[in-house]
């Protein structure tokens, strides 16, 4: 059994995020006693941004938005996020 290092008090937030920056948490907490945490309403973060697609191509994804009930934008995003997954994962 490994002995923990213990967790320092923090003067605020921007000093926690120094210290964590810089040591291995592994030092500190013992994950084999984590339990599953389930935040059902927190959203992930978001940025706007602006990219140019071919107007064929909006369209087609309009139709299928069209065609699945749900906004073009969202379905983007699944798009997306889908494409990027598999990616990382191959």
């Amino acid at each position: 059994m490994k002995t923990l290092k213990k967790i320092p008090k923090f003067k605020n937030e921007n000093d926690e995020i120094n210290f964590w920056e810089r040591n291995d948490s592994t030092e500190y907490i013992d994950y084999s006693k984590a339990k599953k945490l389930s935040l059902p309403n927190l959203k992930p973060s978001t940025k706007s941004i602006s990219i140019r697609l071919p107007e064929s191509l909006l369209q087609r994804l309009k139709i299928i938005a069209n065609k699945k009930d749900v906004p073009y934008q969202s379905l983007i995003k699944v798009y997306l996020s889908e494409k990027v997954r598999d990616d990382l994962l191959h």
